[in-house]
C-alpha cells in the first residue's frame, strides 16, 4: 500500500469527505458503540445497507459528497466510500480512499485502519453476484479478483471529483464508474 498523505490526514475533513456536518456526527455518534472493530463494522453495515447504490436502485442523483450521501441514501460505489471514510473519521478511525479496475470501470473503494491493520473494504452494496461483508482482518471486495490501485488517498483524487460533480445522472457513469 501506498500512502498520498500524512497519517494525520486520514482523519481530516476535506470537500468531499465533510466529517464535521452536523448529520455525519449525528450517525456516527449512535453508531461508536463498543470498541472500533464494532464501531467499524456499523458504519460500514449502515452505508452498505441504508445507502442504496444509485444505479442498482436506478436513481437519477449524483451525490458526492459524504453528508449529502447519507442524508439522500443513494450514491455511487465513490460516493459510498465517501460516506464509509466519513463516519470512520468522525469516529477516530483512520480511513482512506482507493480504487480498483472492474470490467473495464474504475471502481471506488475504502482503506481503513482497524485493530492496526490496513484492510481495503467496500460498502457498495449487494446485488445479485456481488454479497460483501466487513472484516476487520482481511480485505473484502465485491470485485475480489480485480486489481486494487496500490495507493490511498486521503482525499479524492480530483479528475473522480470532478468527474462525479460533472454527472448529471447515472446512466451516463459507465465510463467512470460501477
Amino acid at each position: 500500500m501506498d500512502f498520498a498523505g500524512d497519517p494525520w490526514d486520514y482523519l481530516a475533513a476535506s470537500e468531499a469527505i465533510d466529517i464535521e456536518h452536523p448529520l455525519v456526527q449525528s450517525i456516527a455518534s449512535e453508531l461508536r458503540t463498543g470498541d472500533d472493530i464494532a464501531f467499524a463494522r456499523s458504519a460500514f453495515d449502515h452505508v452498505r445497507d441504508r445507502v442504496t447504490h444509485s444505479m442498482d436502485a436506478g436513481d437519477t442523483r449524483v451525490p458526492w459528497r459524504a453528508s449529502d450521501v447519507l442524508d439522500q441514501r443513494t450514491g455511487l460505489c465513490y460516493a459510498k466510500s465517501h460516506a464509509y471514510v466519513a463516519l470512520l473519521r468522525a469516529g477516530g478511525i483512520q480511513a482512506g480512499l482507493c480504487y480498483q479496475h472492474s470490467s473495464g470501470v474504475l471502481h471506488g473503494l475504502t482503506a481503513a485502519l482497524i485493530d492496526d491493520r490496513w484492510v481495503y473494504l467496500d460498502p457498495r452494496g449487494n446485488k445479485p453476484g456481488v454479497d460483501v461483508h466487513f472484516s476487520a482482518s482481511e480485505n473484502r471486495l465485491a470485485y475480489p479478483d480485480d486489481p486494487i490501485h496500490p495507493t490511498i488517498y486521503a482525499a479524492p483524487p480530483e479528475p473522480v471529483l470532478e468527474g462525479l460533480k460533472a454527472m448529471p445522472r447515472p446512466s451516463a457513469l459507465p465510463a467512470i464508474g460501477s
